[in-house]
């Protein structure tokens, strides 16, 4: 491997470690600063803002990751469990997300371009329509429903503070997502 490739990878493991830390410790407190996650992440502030110049950046770089992740997960869970598990755990882990998101939302809204939106929203539905159609195909679900109505009514979610009262709406909020797609479990 060239010294360029071995630099490239370091590069690639820093963006993904200090994106990692950063969706979490914006999860805890979202005015965490740029500079104690530098800290949190092992490298210096100077590494963090060469990957991401501004907060706004970063918190941009964590929720596209963020998607790309949820995205990747619906086909690993449909393949490792039945249809309806796999769409709860998948919601359960988008609930998760929204807990982060939660913090930083005007953030994100600010600094998301036309283009973020297509190639963040456009794979997230893909997602639920794989998941969707999974739970259709078994009979969990009924035939018909909207993955579009979903994704916008579990887009909510997000707007949901992160506490314990609120973690218990977001259960209920899901549960009822749930009845109205007509779970049969």
């Amino acid at each position: 491997m060239a010294d360029n490739e071995v630099l490239r990878a370091d590069a690639r493991a820093n963006r993904d470690r200090i994106l990692g830390i950063a969706r979490d410790a914006l999860a805890a407190d979202a005015t965490a600063s740029l500079n104690s996650i530098a800290k949190m992440a092992g490298v210096g502030a100077g590494t963090l803002y060469r990957h991401f110049p501004s907060r706004e950046s970063l918190v941009l770089g964590v929720y596209r990751k963020e998607i790309d992740v949820l995205v990747a997960l619906a086909p690993t869970l449909l393949a490792k469990h039945p249809p309806l598990q796999a769409f709860r755990t998948w919601c359960d882990r988008l609930a998760k997300f929204g807990r982060m998101k939660y913090g930083v939302a005007d953030i994100v809204h600010a600094a998301t371009s036309d283009q973020d939106i297509q190639e963040t929203y456009t794979p997230m539905l893909g997602a639920v329509r794989q998941l969707i159609h999974a739970c259709e195909r078994s009979g969990n679900i009924d035939q018909g429903s909207d993955p579009e109505d979903f994704l916008v009514f579990v887009g909510l979610l997000w707007r949901i503070p992160p506490s314990a009262a609120g973690e218990a709406r977001v259960k209920r909020l899901l549960a009822l997502a749930f009845r109205g797609l007509g779970a049969k479990d």
